[in-house]
């Protein structure tokens, strides 16, 4: 009897030391699989994703930044009201990411649908700062969403460089989203002709209307007051640049990578001679990259930003927008 219990507790001691070893051969084999999946996915991917998609990135090979064009409804706040003579102002904000923005949303009094543009100023420059554009196109019976951009407009590509390579996404994708949220702002109010939406950007803000332009089909037209690409190209070809990662962000965030998707589209540039922020050159380099339809108005008046001899073009153009 003895001898039987013994050999029953050597075969269940042996039982039990073979299911271990099955048991840490099964569990390796599936750590291996997870860390397979998570290397497969890093290499395959620059962005995570969100659960319902709307929001989610991806930069292609060639540089290229995009976004669904199916975004989502937009949760809109209305923080304030003021009443003009002809028009509604109304301070709002939305979420965009991890941003809330806040605009200035300046609705023409109308019995029927008004055409609408997203304004983007340039950096340092608050929403007020939209609102002389937003008169003009207010006293044409066109609506307007001026918005204070993250950071007030201000960027640190190296900073952006290094959430790239951890593929994390980079605050001037985020900028180009904020854009197209602000676009989708206007197609979802009732008051507005959703099918007549265009941008307009000043200095920075000009260079993410162009990528915003380029990358959502649906608006109408873009203009860009002293404004212009950073010509990236030839500055990762004097810089001996190789690293592809680097090369595909560069481009990722230049206005000049996008300029062929923009057509049928228009592309409209405005800038002064005496312009020393972004010189006029920097301007006619990416003017002359881009297809028709495109047009481009040098002023003598001004300086860096809207001035007084760019207002019958802008006014003249925005019209051909929106037909």
């Amino acid at each position: 009897m003895n001898k039987k219990k013994r050999r029953q507790k050597t075969t269940s001691q042996a039982t039990e030391k073979k299911s271990g070893v099955n048991l840490k051969f099964l569990v390796a084999i599936i750590s291996a699989v997870l860390l397979l999946a998570i290397v497969y996915f890093f290499a395959t991917s620059t962005q995570p994703t969100s659960a319902q998609g709307s929001d989610t990135w991806t930069v292609s090979k060639d540089g290229v930044l995009s976004y669904p064009e199916n975004r989502g409804k937009v949760d809109v706040q209305v923080l304030n009201i003021t009443n003009g003579s002809n028009y509604t102002l109304e301070t709002i904000s939305f979420q965009s990411k991890d941003y809330t923005v806040e605009g200035l949303l300046r609705i023409p009094l109308s019995d029927k649908k008004v055409p609408a543009v997203v304004i983007l100023p340039g950096a340092t420059v608050p929403m007020e700062g939209t609102q002389g554009l937003a008169e003009i196109f207010s006293n044409m019976g066109i609506a307007s969403l001026g918005i204070e951009q993250r950071n007030l407009g201000g960027v640190d590509p190296q900073y952006d460089y290094e959430l790239f390579t951890e593929g994390k996404e980079p605050i001037e994708h985020k900028m180009v989203f904020d854009a197209l949220r602000s676009v989708d702002v206007l197609r979802q109010d009732p008051r507005i002709d959703a099918t007549r939406i265009a941008i307009v950007g000043e200095s920075n803000g000009g260079r993410f209307a162009i990528i915003a332009a380029a990358i959502d089909p649906e608006i109408r037209g873009v203009i860009g007051i002293s404004t212009s690409g950073y010509d990236m190209e030839s500055q990762l070809a004097i810089a001996h640049i190789t690293d592809e990662t680097k090369i595909r962000f560069y481009r990722s965030i230049d206005p000049d990578t996008y300029l062929g998707l923009l057509p049928p589209r228009k592309l409209v540039m405005m800038h002064s001679v005496n312009d020393t922020i972004i010189p006029i050159d920097m301007a006619k380099k990416t003017f002359d990259k881009a297809s028709e339809p495109k047009q481009f108005y040098e002023v003598t008046t001004g300086t860096h930003g809207f001035s007084e001899g760019m207002r019958v073009p802008l006014e003249n153009e925005i019209k051909q927008m929106f037909g």
